[in-house]
């Protein structure tokens, strides 16, 4: 069965601020001349590993709510300080989500692969409607 995490994104208040911080990152890599994957580093190394990689995602907690996913690319062992840490490496797609409370906490969580939220693009109805109203209806339980 196909596993994901979730992890809060601290200091990020939209969707498209983390897509502008994101490309930033990007752009620093090219110009440095280093490869263009994206990492973030965590202290703990996920065990499921396995799991993680066959089909699962990286769900980011935006202002409390879980709001948007990145396909799981890698995990990879780093040392930082002489510590050893995890970089997890996703994909540089954004695919939104529908919104689902999340209560804080440190690190990250396993979420099972049918516990996931449904990405904001797979709901049914709302015709030609942006995306961010999709979302806000399926949340009031309008779609």
């Amino acid at each position: 069965m196909t596993l994901h995490l979730v992890k809060l994104c601290v200091g990020v208040v939209s969707i498209e601020e983390l897509a502008r911080w994101q490309s930033g990152r990007l752009r620093e890599l090219r110009k440095r001349r280093r490869p263009l994957v994206l990492t973030h580093v965590t202290r703990q190394t996920p065990k499921r590993k396995e799991e993680l990689l066959d089909g699962g995602s990286l769900y980011w907690v935006i202002k409390g709510h879980i709001a948007v996913r990145q396909e799981l690319i890698d995990l990879k062992p780093l040392v930082r300080n002489g510590v050893p840490h995890c970089g997890l490496v996703y994909a540089p797609d954004l695919v939104p989500t529908v919104r689902r409370f999340c209560r804080p906490f440190q690190g990250w969580r396993y979420l099972q692969g049918r516990d996931a939220p449904a990405d904001a693009n797979s709901l049914k109805g709302g015709g030609n409607l942006p995306d961010a109203l999709k979302i806000e209806l399926a949340e009031l339980g309008l779609l």
